[in-house]
């Protein structure tokens, strides 16, 4: 009977110049092979988490979220997110890495881990003591380092951590899964099977090589040590694992994804709090401008057309069950902000359709003059959040950005960037 695995260490092509899989591959790989589970660990990223989160629902195949991280000093940890706290912690870690390097580099401490540990899980990866394709043996009482940072994993993650075997297939795999239980004996941390997964299939190995001789700067034929000796990074069956690793360091696998029940099914949006002023909600924050908006534009309340008050009546109405009265008062705030200071900037798209947004100063199109249907912009049945598409001024748009930072802070504030990706049809055209 074949055991249950769940492979815990595996990065997808977005650790970039690493890994050689696309996540949909790897999730569909994994589930062919029947694992238990598969954790999507990119580098210090979640960058491919979204597109191994729709195929893992797709296959029906459990995701665990997580990363991996090496600090300054070298010690490399796989960190996992076992419920939405976590994936909160781990996310803002990712963010300090990120901001503390420059662009498409990280750097982190171990205080930098501490801060964020409480609750992780954390697979630590023992330091590879490969020389050519066999591992060296050393003592434990000679390997200080790496029984120092095991001590300090297991100071840091009390009951969270382990150590993770990785074997591939080397002659010296006998040495390190004694080296690696000597560790487990001499700090209590438990042992667990990881991967270290590269790639889907063995077949990718020529790419995979190919990358890390881009990454490293040098001819494929002159890349020697950087490259891995042999393909064994990929997804390996069950029965191939049964036969590298002890059977508990296979069932601890499973133990391990057991306990990572967050999904991304789990976030919703969570707008800012700073625009609704004290006394108020963002329900009577958005009818008190909106009100205000709407005297602006058809002077007395009086003269407000009736088909107005009815489109207005029924979008406030809408947008109250759906949650989503933060989302206009931030935009509204923006573009409040943009004209007084006298930038030019106008609402554009679906938003034209809101009569709500003509009220607010969003957008510039009369309800009353032609005939609108909100629901292009906003329906229950849709069940996603509206997108109100707001062009400024190019020679001042950076104002509006400060404006942005100064009011949320450069710690919850940040510029998103749209990717095109070319399918056939787009690529031929």
């Amino acid at each position: 009977m074949l055991p249950a695995y769940a492979e815990l260490h595996c990065l997808s092509n977005f650790s970039f110049l690493r890994g050689a899989s696309h996540p949909e591959e790897l999730v569909e790989r994994a589930q062919t092979l029947g694992y238990a589970a598969l954790a999507l660990t990119d580098e210090c990223s979640f960058s491919g988490i979204v597109r191994a989160h729709v195929a893992a629902k797709a296959a029906g195949l459990p995701l665990v979220i997580g990363s991996e991280v090496t600090l300054g000093d070298s010690t490399r940890l796989v960190l996992l997110a076992t419920d939405r706290s976590s994936y909160g912690d781990l996310s803002q870690l990712i963010t300090r890495g990120r901001r503390s390097a420059e662009k498409g580099s990280y750097a982190l401490t171990r205080d930098d881990v501490a801060a964020f540990a409480a609750r992780l899980l954390a697979l630590w990866l023992p330091p590879d003591r490969r020389s050519g394709s066999a591992t060296v043996s050393i003592p434990i009482s000679a390997d200080d380092a790496a029984l120092a940072a095991a001590r300090w994993v297991a100071a840091v993650f009390p009951g969270r951590a382990w150590i993770a075997v990785e074997l591939f297939a080397h002659a010296g795999d006998g040495a390190r899964l004694a080296h690696c239980a000597a560790l487990a004996q001499a700090t209590g941390l438990p042992q667990v099977a990881a991967g270290d997964i590269h790639m889907h299939v063995r077949a990718r190995r020529t790419l995979q090589d190919t990358l890390t001789a881009i990454r490293v700067k040098r001819p494929l034929a002159e890349c020697g040590y950087a490259l891995y000796p042999n393909g064994e990074r990929h997804l390996r069956s069950r029965a191939r694992l049964a036969s590298i690793y002890p059977p508990a360091l296979l069932a601890e696998t499973v133990e391990i994804a057991q306990r990572c029940t967050f999904s991304l099914d789990e976030l919703r949006y969570e707008y800012p709090e700073e625009i609704v002023p004290p006394g108020h909600t963002p329900s009577s924050y958005l009818r008190k401008l909106t009100e205000e908006g709407l005297a602006r534009r058809y002077g007395p309340a009086t003269r407000c057309p009736p088909e107005v008050r009815e489109l207005i009546e029924h979008e406030l109405a809408l947008i109250a069950e759906l949650g989503y009265e933060p989302y206009f008062l931030t935009v509204q705030d923006i573009v409040a902000f943009a004209r007084s200071q006298k930038i030019l900037c106008q609402g554009r798209g679906s938003a034209a359709n809101s009569a709500v947004c003509y009220a607010l100063g969003i957008t510039e199109v009369d309800p009353s003059r032609m005939s609108m249907l909100f629901e292009r912009f906003i329906s229950r049945e849709r069940n996603e959040p509206p997108d109100i598409d707001v062009d400024f001024e190019h020679q001042r748009r950076e104002e509006v950005m400060q404006y942005v930072y100064r009011k949320y802070g450069r710690d919850r504030a940040a510029l998103a960037a749209t990717l095109i990706t070319y399918r056939p049809k787009s690529a031929v055209r």
